[in-house]
């Protein structure tokens, strides 16, 4: 097997992870994921500024620290921290290693960029067979752009077992592998709905490898004595974030994740096998970011009695000042009656302002706001002092034909060599055709129920996708599952989220995850970066849901299934 670990999951993540990588026990490779749709659009400005970055320059600074130890163990590292300029990043780490005494043979992967003149960026999402020619090429460092996050597994498997583009099974599985690691502690615990279940509490998770086999199977685990666990359940919570239906497609293969078979493999290992692969599609995905305009926001405290009329004096007086375009007013009833002090007793407005003129969106804007201080509702008060707008921009997704990308290897002595596309594509399911539903969700429950936390038999994991949210749930036990599956529709998760009533609403089921999994499309609007929602990412999405009291059946006990909980180090 190859060992793969990762030390970073975004773009900000602990910079500590890869002198901890290295330092904590045996790796073949090293894996870094920097890009998300929110980072593209920060290097963007970034290279904006300076032609000469559009990279991530805090992955720099990390292998300063870390170079000379991966070259003396013979780890090779492979990272998407290139961003917008990968050959940039590379240059940058060879007069690194030139600085250090070090001789290190850099690769980088090129292709990705679109060329759209009406954009501020567009980069399509690249597989992992550049990847894995800068390996074969002798490359100790390879950098890349915006490939697959689950492509910077997927690569190095591929050097090391020669597989080609017709080992769909392989590729599918270390698919899923990427997928698991690519999130850092994400799968050893980190973000984890029952963390007070972790032998450290969730205090410190260590960062993951995966155990990558010849036939595509799979070892999630982590460096002995690291924090956190590798369980089924926080792998399976990994399994369903940011995902659609159970067709998880790439550019190199669509990996099926309802063939997903995770079983415990002893202390802080979980194996995941029997994934299946189908051809990938005829066209790759292509990440747009654009300026939307700017924005500007301001928070009124609203104490007491009266909220909704002094929310109400507040909007008419804002309109009045400014003009009703762009604004948005958002009122968080986080009051209680009866407080005790300040703080319990008060509500927030948020009122946001988006708008093309950066001058009406900024001082005009939030001096306005200031000066309803003396001249509003009783006990008017700001959570904010007046500040100019900010950019923001706005992502969307494009396709074009996988051939039509000049996806290239650029390997450590300069050579350049052509990827070629897959031979063998497939059309990918339609989002509406993939979608699976159930009937009879009333008769879910027929003997005794009790109130309580959905949480309590369930776990989620939520996140964004451009515009959309997903928010994937399981259950902890087998017959947690035979409920869930019924009685959670997509009518019932109106009642329970009301904000995804009038949108549409993709439900999908993974029994071999006792999971299903829900894509709310436009529950972000224009993107994290255009997004004034109080949860931006969606990411607290599965445990505003876990936390509503419903009718629980009550020959279901709460807690795990002991037959899939591993045993974890303490």
């Amino acid at each position: 097997m190859i060992r793969i670990g990762n030390a970073s999951g975004f773009y900000g993540d602990r910079f500590t992870a890869w002198r901890e990588m290295l330092d904590g026990g045996e790796l073949d490779v090293l894996t870094g994921d920097y890009l998300a749709e929110l980072t593209m659009l920060i290097l963007a400005r970034d290279r904006l500024r300076d032609p000469d970055l559009g990279y991530a320059k805090t992955f720099l600074r990390q292998l300063e620290t870390c170079l000379g130890t991966a070259l003396d163990r013979g780890v090779r590292i492979v990272t998407n921290a290139g961003g917008l300029n990968p050959a940039g990043l590379a240059a940058a780490i060879d007069k690194l290693a030139n600085r250090l005494g070090l001789p290190a043979r850099v690769g980088y992967v090129e292709g990705d960029t679109i060329q759209r003149p009406d954009a501020l960026s567009a980069n399509a999402y690249l597989g992992a067979f550049g990847i894995a020619a800068c390996l074969d090429g002798g490359a100790d460092v390879v950098v890349t752009g915006r490939v697959t996050d689950a492509s910077l597994v997927v690569g190095p498997a591929i050097a090391r077992y020669g597989w080609g583009r017709d080992d769909l099974d392989e590729l599918a599985g270390a698919t899923v592998a990427g997928h698991l690691i690519e999130c850092g502690a994400q799968v050893t615990g980190g973000n984890f709905s029952f963390f007070t279940e972790l032998p450290d509490g969730g205090h410190r998770p260590g960062f993951p490898i995966a155990e990558v086999h010849a036939d595509g199977s799979t070892v999630l685990t982590k460096h002995v004595g690291t924090g956190g666990a590798v369980t089924v359940e926080t792998v399976t919570a990994q399994l369903l974030y940011e995902i659609g239906g159970p067709a998880y497609l790439g550019p190199d293969v669509v990996a099926r994740l309802d063939t997903v078979t995770l079983r415990a493999d002893g202390p802080d290992r979980v194996q995941v096998s029997g994934v299946r692969g189908t051809p990938p599609p005829a066209t790759l995905k292509v990440g747009v970011n654009n300026l939307g305009g700017f924005r500007n926001s301001m928070t009124f405290v609203l104490c007491g009695l009266d909220i909704e009329a002094k929310a109400a004096l507040v909007r008419g007086q804002v309109e009045q000042a400014v003009g009703k375009d762009g604004l948005e007013f958002v009122l968080a009833r986080t009051d209680h009656p009866d407080a005790a002090d300040t703080e319990a007793a008060s509500a927030l407005l948020h009122v946001h302002l988006r708008d093309g003129d950066k001058a009406r969106a900024g001082r005009a804007f939030s001096a306005a706001a200031v000066e309803l201080a003396l001249a509003s509702y009783p006990g008017c008060t700001l959570t904010t002092l007046p500040g100019d707008a900010t950019p923001y921009g706005v992502f969307t997704a494009d396709a074009i034909p996988q051939d039509a990308v000049a996806h290239v290897a650029v390997l450590p002595r300069g050579e350049r060599v052509p990827i070629a596309p897959p031979l063998r594509t497939a059309s990918a399911p339609t989002a509406a055709a993939a979608a699976e539903t159930v009937s009879g969700g009333e008769a879910a429950v027929d003997g005794p129920t009790r109130r309580g936390a959905l949480g309590e038999l369930v776990g989620a994991r939520s996140g964004d996708k451009g515009g959309d949210a997903n928010l994937g749930v399981w259950a902890r036990t087998e017959a947690g599952y035979a409920w869930l599956r019924a009685w959670l529709t997509v009518e019932r998760l109106a009642e329970l989220l009301p904000e995804t009533a009038p949108l549409t609403v993709r439900r999908y089921e993974l029994p071999n995850l006792r999971a299903v999994n829900f894509v709310i499309e436009g529950l972000l609007g224009a993107g994290v970066a255009a997004s004034t929602r109080f949860d931006p990412q969606a990411k607290a999405l599965g445990e505003l849901l876990r936390a509503r009291i419903v009718d629980l059946p009550a020959d279901v006990p709460p807690g795990p299934d002991p037959r899939s909980r591993t045993e974890v180090t303490p």
